[in-house]
């Protein structure tokens, strides 16, 4: 039997032999309405991507056109509830964090100036926009202006293309969030800007209009002619004539720490610099970040979906450093230093592929973020897991950034304070809560959990007797269960890499918790009561909202297989590897047992459903990938096609679910090149079936990894035999070592599934 601890061996050969022993127990629908981007599309590869992908949500939150430099804090998108909505309500200067926020707002106006103005929308059609990662563009039909924008790093400039004739110009500014702020005009075409974002973090604007105009704000819902404001939801305007350009540009800068630095961002981005400048700066950026990866091969649609994918990758995390300073909203001080500071990401959806992803095209960028979040722990006292510009957001369950930590480490990525790292692993482990969307010390609930070995929920009816449960949230006591067991696994073979022999044994007696909650009977994770009972639940529905009460988003059916870290071990629990496939077979198959609307007024996030499997959300991502455990390997094959196939297209609804930051698009990434992390924490890649018939990723140091799928096709999805560096490879697993080190992969594929290829 395959053990559940991995000790790493010095020598790179007996490593290789280590992990690869643990672990051997294309079409698409093109948007009918394309967009006329032939001046934009770009170089390379970036013809391939359309922000539009995903934006309209099957339940839940759409994707957005973000037009951004990668993985920086200038993020646009047109205010809109989603591209079905016609009407525009405002273009921000910034988005500030993934769905939780934007500052300062801007309106063109091209009617007199009242103060209705700002509360009136704006009619844009879907078919004259275009919408790149580097510039966007779109036609107000009512109001005949064309809004075009390109990003810099801490700056954007917004063109406004107002009707030839005797229009009147106006552009309006408001403020996102009800805190105070203030604006200020200086000579007719400089302003600066105030806004209070999340309470008390103050964002600092400064911008310059191409041309002079007569500014005005609104005081007691008064129209005023002054040019300096402040309060809460102050609102000001500026007015250019009927006599002036057509064409008028708002150049800007924001900043986290001050005025200056705000003034100081704008001269060193965009002073002295054309919108065609910052336009084509841009799409250098993106040429950098997204053509790393080539690819040859597949459909047209299935590159659309893999690019925009990876474009959706470099959104997040941002760096916040402006000229080796940046403001930290975890002791709300302003700090120098010498390595990019990043905020923003969600570690509960993006450990799984986003980091790993990352660890293999920008290694550097990844141990700067990890650092970040070090950095974070020293500066607030606990291991983030949410870390935004405001603080560390409690959103979820789990303290994944200890997994994907050990997975970086493990990888080579060792440029932060490794102790540090540990000591606030450990902490998150031994002294905080587990409490889902909850942050701060351990609770009873977590204290029983040390004791018992689970996490207790509650009966039918029981009335919640803990004040810090979250109301809505719930408990979640047999997700939170799976999760500690997978972290604290980490933990202890973070330990163990580095000495800690003590902690190592502490921590993997933890990390074998999620036994204490099988069921052999009932053959799922079933949730206990704080005398050890069993709760009688229906797994597939009970919990209420989401499964709260027992799971988190998903039913049972997703938290079946919540064993990344011993994936043997639940081969074990389940007798056997007949009967894992067996139960595998069966997610797939098993019926919702009443209607959808029924199902989903209760599991929005669990869309993207195939039977019970539902790849709508992050949990269920490895869990095709599970058939490389059984004699069946060829199934991961036939499932990865038809799920990429099925929930991923190429147009305005392809994103089964809450795209999350990159946390969806990473798995995109993985399976459409032939391979996934399958568990993070371990170096090793499992092999699914590549939509490409070659893929090539650049590595540090002039190395390449390619992957080659001789006669891959639409049809062509099954692999007849492998090789890795040209030697037979019998087995669906390789090394992250081996990739880095610039390896070749080959694969025969046919028609029909080779049923012996892959078994152990």
């Amino acid at each position: 039997m395959l053990k559940h601890k991995l000790r790493l061996i010095s020598t790179p050969f007996n490593r290789t032999v280590l992990y690869l022993a643990m672990f051997c127990c294309c079409f698409g629908i093109r948007n009918s309405h394309a967009q006329d981007n032939s001046s934009n599309e770009g170089t390379g590869n970036l013809k391939y991507i359309d922000p539009r992908i995903g934006n309209v949500g099957q339940l839940l939150q759409p994707t957005r056109p973000t037009v951004q430099l990668p993985n920086q804090v200038i993020r646009v998108y047109p205010e809109r509830s989603d591209y079905l909505d016609d009407q525009i309500s405002s273009f921000p200067l910034t988005i500030v964090s993934h769905r939780l926020g934007e500052v300062f707002a801007l309106k063109p106006w091209n009617k007199s100036v009242n103060v209705n103005a700002w509360k009136q929308k704006l009619t844009y059609d879907n078919d004259l926009e275009i919408t790149r990662p580097w510039y966007y563009s779109t036609y107000l039909i009512d109001d005949e202006i064309t809004v075009q924008f390109t990003a810099g790093k801490k700056t954007g400039i917004y063109r406004f293309t107002f009707p030839t004739g005797k229009t009147d110009k106006n552009l309006l500014f408001d403020l996102y969030n009800s805190g105070m702020g203030s604006w200020k005009f200086i000579n007719g075409n400089v302003m600066e800007g105030i806004e209070t974002y999340h309470d008390d973090i103050k964002v600092y604007m400064y911008g310059e209009f191409s041309s002079a105009g007569q500014p005005g704000t609104i005081r007691n819902n008064q129209l005023s002619n002054d040019t300096e404001i402040q309060g809460k939801g102050v609102r000001s305007w500026i007015s250019f004539g009927k006599d002036a350009p057509s064409v008028i540009e708002f150049r800007y800068a924001i900043s986290y720490i001050n005025p200056e630095q705000a003034r100081a961002n704008f001269q060193e981005e965009i002073a002295g610099k054309s919108f065609t400048d910052i336009q084509a700066n841009g799409e250098k950026a993106w040429d950098k970040a997204i053509n790393n990866i080539q690819v040859e091969g597949g459909t047209e649609a299935q590159r659309r979906s893999f690019y925009t994918a990876y474009y959706r990758c470099n959104e997040r995390m941002v760096d916040i450093t402006e000229d080796g300073k940046y403001y930290s909203g975890y002791d709300k001080k302003i700090h120098n230093t010498n390595r990019p500071f990043y905020v923003d990401d969600w570690t509960w959806d993006t450990y799984l592929a986003l980091h790993p992803l990352r660890a293999i095209v920008n290694p550097v960028m990844e141990q700067d973020m990890v650092n970040s979040y070090v950095t974070m722990y020293t500066q607030g006292g606990w291991m983030p897991t949410f870390p935004v510009l405001f603080g560390d957001y409690a959103c979820m369950n789990g303290f994944h950034s200890t997994i994907m930590i050990l997975d970086d480490y493990r990888k080579g990525l060792r440029n932060f304070d490794v102790n540090k790292a540990y000591e606030g692993m450990v902490k998150n482990a031994t002294e905080a809560t587990l409490l889902p969307w909850r942050n701060g010390p351990k609770t009873s609930l977590d204290e029983f959990y040390y004791a018992k070995g689970y996490y207790p929920a509650l009966k039918k009816g029981e009335v919640e007797t803990v004040p810090q449960v979250n109301p809505l949230e719930r408990r979640q006591a047999v997700a939170v269960t799976l999760g500690a067991s997978y972290d604290d696994w980490a933990l202890s073979e973070m330990a163990g890499e580095l000495g800690k022999k003590d902690d190592q044994t502490r921590f993997s007696i933890r990390a074998g918790n999620y036994k204490n909650l099988w069921n052999d009977d009932v053959k799922m994770f079933m949730p206990k009561d704080n005398s050890g009972n069993w709760i009688n639940i229906d797994p597939k529905f009970d919990g209420g909202m989401g499964g709260r009460d027992y799971y988190d988003e998903n039913n049972g059916w997703t938290y079946l297989w919540q064993v990344q870290e011993n994936i043997p071990g639940l081969v074990k629990l389940m007798g056997g590897k007949i009967m894992f496939e067996n139960k595998l077979d069966q997610l797939f198959r098993e019926p919702l047992g009443r209607s959808k609307y029924a199902f989903w007024a209760k599991f929005p996030d669990a869309t993207g459903l195939v039977g019970q499997y539902s790849d709508g959300n992050e949990p269920s991502f490895h869990i095709p990938y599970l058939y490389n455990f059984t004699n069946s390997p060829w199934k991961t094959q036939k499932h990865i096609r038809l799920l990429l196939d099925v929930w991923f297209k190429d147009n305005i609804f392809g994103i089964p679910g809450d795209e999350d930051g990159g946390g969806m698009s990473a798995f995109v990434v993985f399976s459409s090149m032939g391979f996934y992390p399958i568990t993070p924490g371990l170096p090793i890649y499992t092999i699914g079936s590549p939509v490409f018939s070659k893929v090539t990723i650049d590595l540090p140091g002039g190395k390449q990894f390619t992957m080659i799928a001789n006669n891959c096709s639409v049809v062509n999805k099954y692999i007849q035999s492998a090789k890795m560096n040209g030697q037979v490879l019998n087995t669906p697993w390789f090394t992250h070592e081996q990739l880095v080190n610039g390896g070749t992969l080959e694969l025969e594929m046919g028609p029909k599934p080779n049923k012996s290829w892959g078994v152990e």
